[in-house]
Order: structure tokens, then sequence, then C-alpha cells
């Protein structure tokens, strides 16, 4: 299990998928059991990984590689190879637990063609998992395209009274964006054949050859990774696909769709954008009198500002929630483009405290549609009187999304702020409105839902929170405390992988040496058969290895 734990994990739900092929589509309730069992199982395989891949936490390069270059299609050069490192293991960890939460919720919610359904869903959750561990750009697209029909599917069958104008806009958008993404990735793969002799699709070998492409290419390949990933954030001003798919889309496809389709741009501009191309971000050419790297961050504080702006003006709490998208990950790509260890670790745990937060927000809205059948603001108010297990629970994860102390937000936006003043501090003060913006917009909505007096008679009856529905919270409050009261273990996580992408995209960047406890961990370990680290696989292994024979 130990040597194939991510193939475990990746195929999982699509065997669940599977044998929901051979059940009635008559008997609902077997395939709510079988395909709630499945996502769980999802959840349970993966738990292993969280020790095993703690006592590598301090290790260079990917671990638990499976596969080998050019073992699937030898004569293109794919292979199926799997790995992570700290960034991919969290956004794994976070899309084996919503997908289960999002399937839990959907048990009532979902009375028509629930197969199909629950079908769906399950290989929505293999393709996300794909992602974020393929090894190869070839395994990558193909997984980056297969999670798009489940996705357009679900939209556009289970949505709301505009789904199929919201599944079409969402599939037209990202395909336009994964068009531009595949000739990027095509010129990488015959410009590795002419450096080397070799067609591969290797991200490894790409990270050796991709950044000697000559400037003036390598700024278009870098534009159109942008668009491809960009649309996917969603960045500003390619956000309008986002409001649409999230009011449209069954609650459950709105959570998986913050939570984990979002962070799959984000994951591309840490992953392949930054390692690709540092002559890019470096360079001091401009348009329009900004940088490359200037524009990425004019366009992530206009995002974080305009979606803030515009979720003051909702008056559909669901929508509300998607603009509040825009703004969290616009925080979520300043920390990227800082380029310094501060910000982008803070962004990419960010990313995991967005998939958290908005992930339970839009489960909020969902358990009031499902008593209620409306999401307009004015409908409610007086919640609180009648449900105050789930008004709390409300208040909790409002204060969690606004990034209260003590809370997960907190932690990130400090750090992504941190690291953006420690680049400009007027990069910084542009952005920190976004978080008085976020208290506005929440706390405003939870005035006008929960405080007071039930004003509507048709609020009178409703009913508190089942176990079910609290289920599905629980988890996302344990970790948003966890996150927020003791995240070392998280940066821990994130110190390694962090510290290799920016010595990548910013060569000339002065890494600071490893922490108190990776020396104190080594020193420990010094009996212990010693760690072989592949230089080509981490070139700035070598150096962090000399700091902590130095300080031993």
């Amino acid at each position: 299990m130990y040597n194939h734990i991510l193939s475990i994990i990746l195929f999982t739900p699509l065997l669940g998928a599977l044998i929901l092929l051979f059940v009635p589509k008559e008997n609902k309730d077997a395939i709510r059991w079988i395909a709630n069992f499945f996502a769980l199982a999802g959840l349970v395989v993966s738990l292993p990984l969280v020790p095993w891949f703690w006592d590598k936490r301090f290790e260079s390069g990917f671990k638990f590689i499976e596969g080998a270059a050019n073992n699937w299609i030898p004569s293109i050069g794919a292979g199926y190879v799997l790995g992570i490192d700290g960034i991919s293991f969290l956004l794994i960890m976070l899309t084996t637990l919503l997908g289960w939460i999002s399937i839990l919720s959907s048990w009532t919610a979902i009375e028509n063609r629930v197969k199909e359904y629950y079908i769906w869903f399950l290989v929505l959750q293999t393709g996300m998992l794909g992602v974020f561990m393929a090894l190869d750009f070839f395994l990558f697209f193909v997984f980056w395209e297969a999670m798009l029909v489940p996705m357009y599917l679900l939209i556009g069958i289970w949505g709301g009274p505009r789904k199929l104008y919201a599944a079409i806009k969402f599939f037209l958008y990202t395909l336009t964006g994964s068009v531009l993404m595949l000739l990027a990735i095509l010129f990488l793969y015959f410009h590795h054949h002419t450096v080397t002799g070799i067609y591969s699709f290797s991200l490894t070998a790409l990270y050796e050859t991709a950044p000697q492409v000559p400037f003036h290419y390598a700024v278009w390949l870098f534009l159109a990774f942008f668009v491809g990933f960009a649309i996917k954030v969603p960045m500003f001003p390619f956000h309008t696909w986002l409001p649409d798919a999230h009011v449209e889309a069954p609650t459950a496809g709105s959570v998986i769709l913050a939570g984990v389709l979002l962070k799959m741009g984000t994951y591309g501009f840490v992953r392949f954008s930054l390692p690709f191309f540092p002559q890019v971000l470096a360079s001091s050419e401009t348009f329009l009198s900004m940088t490359v790297r200037g524009w990425m961050i004019a366009l992530s504080i206009i995002g974080i500002i305009y979606g803030a702006l515009v979720s003051l003006m909702q008056k559909d709490m669901k929508k509300l929630v998607a603009y509040s998208s825009v703004s969290h990950l616009g925080f979520c790509t300043l920390g990227i483009f800082a380029l310094n260890p501060a910000g982008l670790s803070g962004s990419v745990l960010q990313q995991i405290n967005h998939g958290i937060s908005t992930g339970a927000l839009f489960l909020i809205v969902g358990i009031l549609y499902e008593r209620r059948h409306t999401r307009e603001i004015s409908e409610y108010g007086g919640i609180s009187n009648v449900m105050p297990i789930y008004a709390t629970v409300t208040m909790i994860m409002f204060l969690s999304s606004m990034g209260l102390p003590l809370l997960n937000g907190f932690v990130g936006e400090f750090t992504i702020l941190q690291g953006a003043f420690m680049e400009r501090w007027q990069w910084g003060a542009w952005a920190v409105p976004g978080v008085v913006l976020a208290a506005a917009y929440l706390l405003w909505l939870y005035q006008r839902v929960f405080f007071g007096t039930v004003t509507n008679p048709k609020n009178e009856k409703l009913h508190d929170l089942t176990p079910r529905e609290m289920a599905t919270f629980v988890p996302l409050i344990i970790m948003a405390f966890w996150i927020g009261l003791y995240p070392k273990p998280f940066f821990q996580i994130l110190e390694q992988p962090v510290n290799h992408t920016i010595s990548m995209a910013r060569p000339d960047y002065p890494l600071p040496g490893p922490p108190a406890n990776a020396v104190a961990q080594s020193a420990s370990a010094v009996s212990a058969p010693a760690v072989v680290v592949p230089v080509a696989t981490a070139p700035v292994a070598t150096s962090v290895t000399a700091s902590k024979k130095g300080k031993n």
C-alpha cells in the first residue's frame, strides 16, 4: 500500500463510480449509501498519507513517486507518473475531505437522476485528485480536461433555472484556457526535444529546459499559461463565468467548485508558471508602464477590491459568496506573485483556508435554500431565534472567512500581506482594504439574516440542523480552529517546496537556512541511514544540506 498510496487514493472514487453503474437506478437509497461509502473511503485511504508525509516533510523533491517517464505512451514520451510535495499534499487532503462532505450534503438535495449524479461526482473527484498528483504534462492535461465534463453536467443537469447558460459559459471559458495551455505545453515539449534530443512530457525534465526558452517566446508561453490558469482561479477580468456557475450549481457542486476546482488555477501558477518562466517574471520590460509581474499584482489587487465591493451590493446570498471568492482568490494570487517564501506559503495556506471557509458558506446557503427554496436576503430575518445551532455555525464560518484572529483566515491573509509588504509596501497597502470590506459584507449579511425578530411567517417553523448536516460542518470547524490556533505543522509541510519553487522562480533570492526544528530533527536522525537527495530534481537541496551540516 505504501508504494502505491497515490494510485489507491486516485482511483477509489472511480471504483465507486464503476460499481454504481450496476446498481438499478430505482434503488436510490442503495445508490446514496454506496456513493457516500466510497466518498468516505476516499478520505479514509488518504489519512495514512498524513503520518507518512510528515516523516518526509523536510526532504527535497517529490515524494511517493509512482511510475516512470515514457511508461504509458512511449511513442510520444508520455508516462503514468504520480508524485507529491507539500503543496499538492495539502490540496489532495482538502479534496478528499470536501469530496466526502459534498456527497454527504447531497443526500436529500438530489431527487432526480440520482444514479447519474453520484457517478459524475465520483468521476469528478478522480479528475481533481489526478491534477494534483500528475508529474507528467500529458497525464496532467488528461486529468485537467477529465474533470471539466463532470462539472459541466453537474451544473447543466442538476442546476437552477439558468443552468444551461451557466454550464455552457463555464465550459467555453475553461476550454478556451485549456486550448491555449495545450499549445504552450506542446511548444515546451518540442523545445525539450530540440535541447536534449528526447521527446518527453516529464515535468522534472521540463523544469530543466523550459527556463532556456528564448525570452521573446517565453513571454507568449507565459501568457498562454496565464490565461488558462487565470480563467480557472478566476482572476479579474476572467471571472464572469464564476457567479453564474455558483448560483446555478447544486449546493455540493458549488462546494467542490469553490473548494477545489478554483485551486487548480493557483496550483498551475505555482507548479508551472513560476518555475518555467523565471526570466519573464524578472524582466524589466514594460507594457503600458508595468512589468509582467506588476500586471499580475495589479490584477490581483483589483480582484480583491472589486470582488469585495460587488459582494456588498448583492441581494442573493449565493451570489454574494461567489463574488467573495473572487476577492479571496485575489489574495492567493497576490501571495504567489510576491515571489517570496512568506507570500507563497501564505498563498497556499489561504487556498486551503478558502476551501474550508467558502465551502462551509455554500453549505450554509444550501441548507436555507433546501428549507425555503429562496436565497433572497430580504426573505429572511431573525433566523437565530428558530435555528440557534445553525446560527452559531454560520457565525464561526463567517468569522473564519473574514480573517478573524484565532481562526484560519487570519493566518493566511496575514502571511500574504507580510510577503507583499516585504516586496513593496504599496502592494500590501492596496490589498488591506479587502480585509475590511470582507468583514463589512459578511457581518452585514449576518445582521440581515439572523438578527432581530422573525418578520416572515414562513421562517417560523424552520427546523435546526440535522445530525447529518452537522456532520458536514464539524470537520470544517475543527480545521478552521486548528489552522488558526496552531498553523506551525502546515508551514513546516510547505517550507521545502515553497523554498524550492522560489529558488527556481527567483534564483537570486536569499533564502533562509533551515528552521531550528528541522536542524533538531536532522541531529536526532544522525544514526539513521542518510537520505540521498537527487540534485537534478532539487537544485537548492545542496545549499540546504550544507547549512544543516554547518549548524550541526
